[in-house]
């Protein structure tokens, strides 16, 4: 089959083309590769022109006097010039509601075409989207991404990102997708829970994760334990880094001659995914009840990982808590309490570490998971 598969935000349709590859289809994606990260892409329609200084600044002042991204002009243009190639595949994906990143005025004409053009289109909820931000606001979970907003609406410029889907424009677009897509795909329990019940939702489909090109890493405890914590500054407050900011402030005090902490902000997904060969802790996020996709390539490496990892996520998987991840609640104390077991008890790292690994190759594995999106689709369409 032809396969278009539309955006790219985490690695997971480049581990997805991967296995659909291996088994026999003939797949492109269409992308930015997700600005910094810089995913690989087949069809790249990032913006090249606001790259100097002097044009990001303008861009900047543009945006901050109209609320308009200029740059998504020439992301439109990359778009349309491409759409001509864009026909005849039997199966598209789109990541997200917001596949390509653009305004709902410029995104829907584009899709509009896209739709025409092929017959089986298919929606993932991947991230943030009008479903899933509209749940987190009315219903009374434990905690989402939005409970520092919601705790303390003075942060609401910190979420726009994720609260411009309940906006007028992007709910138009969401149904404008739900209106002419064959079904949606949750790829996590964090968007499977909200999709419950509704009537365009198919299931869920784990994350594929390429264990050939991921090696597991054995743990070597010697002299310190490594602790990893990778910033992403823009998600700085949505992850609940600051509460693993907090922790570590106490992990180095208690035992400042026990760790080592490293701390990256912003790098590319390549140098991202090296930074941490060595560490044997990696905290990820807090405001989860399952892993998003760095967490499980970090367990694919053998890492112990702070993340989301709650009842329902164990629940779903039978598992028992503290053996393949660690659920990292929004609590200072807890998540230090924690690290000082791990570092108290270090025969945890390497029981964990082998448990993750085994997880991901039971429940991730790129080909696995591949033959399940094929199933669907299939069952799904007018293949």
């Amino acid at each position: 089959m032809r396969i278009l598969l539309v955006g790219e935000f985490s690695r997971l349709h480049n581990s997805l083309k991967e296995g659909l590859i291996e088994l026999g289809h003939d797949v492109k994606i269409i992308g930015s590769g997700d600005q910094f990260k810089k995913y690989p892409v087949d069809i790249n329609i990032s913006s090249t022109l606001f790259k100097t200084k002097a044009a990001t600044l303008m861009r900047k002042l543009i945006h901050k006097l109209t609320r308009f991204d200029i740059a998504e002009i020439e992301i439109y243009l990359n778009i349309k010039r491409n759409l001509p190639k864009l026909c005849g595949f039997d199966i598209v994906q789109l990541i997200n509601e917001d596949a390509f990143f653009l305004h709902p005025k410029l995104q829907i004409p584009l899709l509009k075409r896209l739709f025409s053009q092929n017959k089986n289109v298919f929606l993932l909820s991947c991230g943030d989207d009008f479903i899933s931000i509209n749940y987190y606001l009315n219903n009374n979970l434990k905690y989402s991404i939005l409970n520092p907003f919601l705790e303390n609406k003075s942060l609401k410029a910190k979420f726009e990102y994720s609260l411009k889907y309940i906006t007028k424009p992007y709910g138009k677009l969401h149904h404008f997708i739900y209106r002419n897509t064959r079904g949606v795909i949750a790829s996590d329990l964090d968007y499977h829970l909200p999709l419950l019940n509704n009537k365009q939702y198919l299931c869920l489909i784990p994350n594929p994760i390429n264990i050939i090109k991921i090696s597991f890493i054995k743990p070597k405890i010697e002299d310190r334990i490594i602790i990893f914590m990778g910033i992403n500054r823009a998600n700085y407050l949505k992850k609940g880094s600051n509460f693993f900011d907090e922790a570590l402030e106490i992990i180095s005090k208690k035992y400042d001659n026990k760790v080592s902490i490293i701390k990256t902000e912003n790098l590319p997904y390549d140098e991202y995914i090296q930074s941490y060969n060595k560490a044997h802790i990696i905290l990820d996020q807090v405001y989860a009840y399952d892993q998003g996709y760095n967490a499980l390539e970090a367990m694919a490496k053998g890492k112990v990982v702070f993340t989301g990892a709650e009842q329902e996520w164990l629940d779903y998987y039978g598992l028992k808590e503290d053996t393949v991840a660690i659920n990292a609640l929004p609590n200072s104390n807890q998540i230090a309490n924690k690290l000082s077991w791990l570092i108290e008890n270090p025969e945890k790292i390497i029981e964990i570490s082998e448990n993750a690994r085994a997880f991901i190759e039971r429940e991730h594995n790129y080909l696995n998971i591949a033959k399940r999106y094929l199933e669907i689709w299939q069952n799904h369409s007018t293949i």
